[in-house]
């Protein structure tokens, strides 16, 4: 079988530019410690007002004066509504859902997550500005989506 030079010229020229790309995303993702997620939390949906920490979601302080914070998004509302936390302090999220997948995100910072039924979701945020931050779901969960909202008050 007869391959045209120029067909063999871009053949080749296509498969370096592949190899290329992929060592690029290798060299990125090592460089920048990307690694695939492991140890998720698991969690039964339909048990999450008997589980704890998700049956009394809210804002916990730690000794070591970091906070943690526990939401549960259900159609169509996140628990709790209303969080309060002091300017400079560093929040970890855990978010879960308890019927459908939502979004959990806060513009302005570097949250943004899905809420998915049976499994917890985290990601770390330091407040430095004090205002309300307004925390949306950004993944269409039903009629009442545009009203899923809380808020999260920073002073």
């Amino acid at each position: 079988m007869h391959i045209h030079r120029y067909e063999r010229w871009w053949m080749t020229f296509g498969i370096a530019m592949l190899v290329v790309f992929l060592l690029m995303i290798g060299f990125a993702a090592f460089a920048d410690n990307i690694n695939p997620p492991s140890g998720l939390q698991q969690v039964d949906p339909q048990k999450l007002s008997q589980t704890p920490p998700f049956d009394k979601p809210g804002l916990r302080k730690l000794p070591n004066g970091t906070y943690e914070a526990y939401y549960v998004a259900e159609v169509f509302n996140f628990i709790p509504a209303t969080l309060s936390v002091p300017v400079g302090s560093k929040v970890t999220f855990y978010v879960t859902s308890a019927d459908v997948v939502h979004g959990f995100f806060i513009p302005r910072t570097d949250i943004n997550m899905m809420a998915i039924p049976g499994w917890v979701n985290t990601q770390s945020h330091t407040f430095t500005r004090s205002g309300d931050y307004l925390l949306i779901c950004h993944e269409y969960c039903g009629i009442g989506h545009q009203n899923m909202f809380a808020r999260i008050a920073v002073h």
